[in-house]
């Protein structure tokens, strides 16, 4: 197998094994904070830290840990493009285990979501980029003294700085969109710096003396500063705004603004074929649509009775009534009809008349 070929496949795994560790890491996290409930412990909400004595609060900590590091370590491997929208199989998979293991009910909607999200994904798996982009730090340097990445550059920066110091402390409370912009184009650049630190540290287990180049710490601490200013806005979006509400619009900016920022660094797009985009495009606009169903509809009871009529079930379980079809009359009709009725009823009682006489 082709070494391109196989750091593809390395990628793709550690992506999908990260959304399943991250994933599984709410329910095991709810389920221990659930447990400490039932025993009428202070609950964290309410200030309390008696999950840091449950052991399945700390197995949902690792698992996440553990999520994050294989995501970290896929960027290293594959293509931003393909990773980072493979982040939806964690909202998937949390879905689909809470409705064994905690009871929550997955509606209707969250099925079909759960569907979409991953047809999406497997169209975006066949239409990626399978080849290295970067395979050194020089290599990656030189990527970003392209002139189109600076200005891109500074774009993200100058604008994130305007969003921050001037619009944030004015409309940050009022719109959800100010504090996910922050967190979604400040993320673009995080995700690159984490692309160029997996490469480094890949090439240091290699043999490479990767440490004493100043591009490994520059990006370091990059990387430090951009996931600082993303923590602190997505704190303070899910503080002020509903979960339901923020996760799928980050999503979908986040994966954007990654999308946007990879195709001008390592112009990953320009080796792609026309059905490879179109491809690509259209696996994220489905993941987008399952991820929406998911949220936007998981408080709505779906019952049967909300059915059009021609799909419910008969009284002897046919999806449809056992009443006979009947058309219902047109205009046209209605007025033939009401032309015939006099017609029909003068010749009914002039035939009675007829009858009536001696």
């Amino acid at each position: 197998m082709d070494v391109n070929h196989l750091d593809f496949y390395i990628g793709l795994s550690l992506a999908v094994s990260s959304s399943v560790f991250i994933g599984s890491s709410f329910i095991l996290k709810k389920k221990g904070l659930l447990r400490l409930a039932g025993k009428g412990s202070i609950r964290a909400g309410q200030g309390g830290y008696a999950y840091l004595k449950e052991w399945l609060w700390w197995a949902g900590l690792i698992s996440m840990g553990t999520g994050e590091a294989a995501n970290f370590a896929a960027y290293a491997f594959a293509p931003a493009t393909l990773v980072t929208p493979l982040g939806a199989m964690s909202v998937l998979v949390s879905a689909v285990l809470s409705s064994y293991f905690l009871n929550e009910r997955l509606n209707v909607h969250g099925k079909i979501g759960c569907l979409l999200c991953v047809l999406g994904s497997t169209v975006m798996v066949i239409h990626a980029p399978q080849e290295q982009e970067v395979a050194s730090l020089s290599a990656m340097a030189e990527k970003l003294k392209d002139p189109g990445f600076i200005v891109f550059a500074v774009c993200i920066v100058g604008s994130s700085l305007v969003l921050i110091f001037a619009v944030a402390p004015r409309y940050g409370q009022k719109n959800v969109l100010v504090y996910i912009l922050i967190c979604s184009v400040i993320g673009s650049l995080s995700v690159s710096c984490v692309k160029g630190l997996g490469i480094g540290i890949k090439e240091l287990f290699a043999g490479t003396a990767v440490l004493k180049d100043p591009l490994f710490w520059s990006l370091l601490i990059c990387l430090v500063i951009c996931v600082s200013i993303q923590i602190n806005y997505l704190n303070k979006a899910l503080d002020i705004y509903n979960t339901s509400i923020v996760t799928p619009i980050y999503y979908v900016f986040f994966t954007t603004s990654v999308m946007a920022c990879s195709a001008i660094l390592f112009k990953e797009w320009l080796s792609m074929t026309t059905d490879g985009v179109v491809g690509t495009i259209s696996g994220f606009l489905t993941i987008i649509l399952g991820i929406f169903l998911l949220h936007a509809f998981k408080d709505i009871t779906f019952i049967w009775d909300s059915l059009p009529l021609y799909l419910r079930k008969g009284p002897r379980g046919f999806p449809w009534s056992q009443q006979p079809y009947i058309a219902l009359p047109s205009h046209d009709s209605q007025t033939e009809d009401e032309l015939k009725l006099p017609r029909e009823g003068n010749s009914k009682a002039g035939w009675g008349s007829h009858q009536r006489a001696p």
